[in-house]
């Protein structure tokens, strides 16, 4: 720990962590107003990439493995508000790599190293689009993990900060880069179940309740005003951190953005739509008699112009979803229905009989571009570096990961307001609701407001 806490010194000048983190919050988006050339550096196709990643409590230090493991990137920093997960990510990583990580709690400190090629960001929805606009105007490339942005507009901004100053972004929805969901929605494309109409999803888990809780003392090892970061500040309570955040819309988007969006992505992809002219939620919170504000039992609908329907179904209550499968897509046709569990699929004719089945024993395996096997979060960080490295279109672009993102958004909003939203089918965006609409975007901590 007390290497860490020198390195962030090192960082942070000789100015107190307090002092940098007040002037950091004032004007945060135009900290790092540089023009990306600036920081621009030519990368050669076997040179390893310098990485940052950026919440490391749980899914952040998973990446930083895997990266570890793809042989041709280093992580140079890892970044958290948790002084315990910041230590622990440090020996973690430092130990599957020839040097260990510089640690860091407030990830800001990293961006002016003109050496360090992307970062990766894993930590609270709140946090996804203010840290991605950030390093993008930093001359950072991004992996953001999904949902793209805590609400519709920050999307927007993600979109637009990728595009000011020609970064990469993709988003965590490592399922478009699976090779056997590639090939089945291939399947979709190609007239396999014949033309598509409806697309139906869902996600099932028992999770456990989240109690009441209070306000308490903030614990030692957090930087609790860092940990809040954009959002407008409210007293710590001892059923918050670090999961139950998802609960809350404060810093959460439900189920829907927490899980539901990587189905709900496959289902948009496979149907080939972009953005709903007709969006409705049912469902509330009724297991547990606790804090939380999202619902548990859901079911969000959304209708397209071109006459395609996707249905999601969340259950955070009950561990059973369509057809007994926790997390499943099918793809519905006149000829018949695919359906995806998992890292494999099926195809049915019209009267539901099996025509094949692909899996893992018999469908193609995750590679790198030299053949090297990959797991299947390995092979989205590597078409993520490919892309840095040799131009490799993104499998999921943040234009692309917003569209899915926004179809979560729109869901919660319908819930929120209690009724069925009219959307203007060539943006998402909600059409003659002004209650709607007031929740296309958030509040900011002063000073935090994102700028691009």
């Amino acid at each position: 720990m007390d290497r860490i806490v020198k390195e962030e010194r090192m960082y942070l000048g000789t100015d107190s962590r307090r002092g940098f983190i007040k002037t950091l919050a004032l004007g945060a988006g135009a900290l790092y107003a540089a023009p990306a050339s600036s920081y621009a550096r030519i990368i050669g196709a076997n040179e390893r990439l310098s990485i940052g990643v950026v919440g490391v409590n749980g899914r952040g230090l998973q990446l930083a493995r895997v990266i570890t493991s793809l042989g041709n990137a280093d992580v140079a920093y890892v970044a958290d508000v948790d002084e315990r997960a910041l230590a622990r990510a440090v020996t973690a990583v430092g130990g599957a790599q020839p040097a260990a990580p510089k640690g860091v709690r407030d990830f800001r400190a990293i961006l002016d190293d003109r050496t360090l090629d992307a970062v990766v960001i894993a930590t609270p929805d709140h946090w996804h689009a203010p840290a991605t606009i950030l390093a993008c105007s930093a001359g950072k490339h991004v992996y953001v993990e999904k949902p793209a942005s805590h609400n519709a507009r920050e999307g927007e901004l993600m979109v637009a900060a990728a595009r000011k100053y020609d970064r990469l972004v993709e988003l965590g929805n490592q399922r478009r880069s699976w090779p056997i969901v590639i090939d089945a929605i291939a399947e979709v494309h190609g007239g396999a179940i014949g033309p598509v109409f409806y697309s139906r999803s869902t996600y099932a888990r028992a999770r456990d309740s989240i109690g009441q809780g209070k306000v308490a003392p903030v614990p030692s090892w957090l930087d609790y005003d860092l940990w809040q970061g954009p959002a407008p500040r409210v007293p710590y309570r001892d059923n918050v951190i670090h999961y139950n955040w998802h609960w809350f819309w404060q810093w959460g988007t439900g189920e829907a953005g927490n899980n539901g969006v990587h189905t709900i992505d496959l289902s948009r992809w496979g149907l080939g739509v972009d953005y709903p002219m007709r969006v409705a939620a049912t469902g509330g919170h009724y297991f547990w008699d606790d804090d939380a504000e999202t619902p548990d039992t859901q079911a969000l609908t959304f209708e397209f112009a071109d006459g395609k329907y996707i249905l999601w179904e969340g259950q955070s209550a009950n561990s059973y979803g369509f057809g007994g499968a926790g997390v499943e897509v099918s793809f519905h046709g006149r000829e018949g229905t695919l359906a995806i569990t998992g890292n494999g699929y099926k195809v049915f004719d019209r009267r539901n009989r099996l025509i094949r089945e692909v899996n893992a024993q018999n469908g193609p395996k995750a590679v790198d571009r030299s053949g090297k096997e990959l797991n299947l979060d390995g092979v989205h960080l590597d078409n993520f570096f490919q892309g840095i490295r040799q131009d490799v279109r993104l499998n999921s672009s943040i234009e692309e990961g917003h569209k899915s993102t926004l179809l979560c958004h729109l869901g919660n909003i319908s819930h929120r307001t209690g009724r069925i939203l009219h959307c203007d089918p060539t943006n998402g965006r909600v059409v003659n609701d002004k209650e709607a609409m007031a929740f296309w975007e958030r509040s900011y901590a002063p000073g935090w407001e994102p700028v691009v």
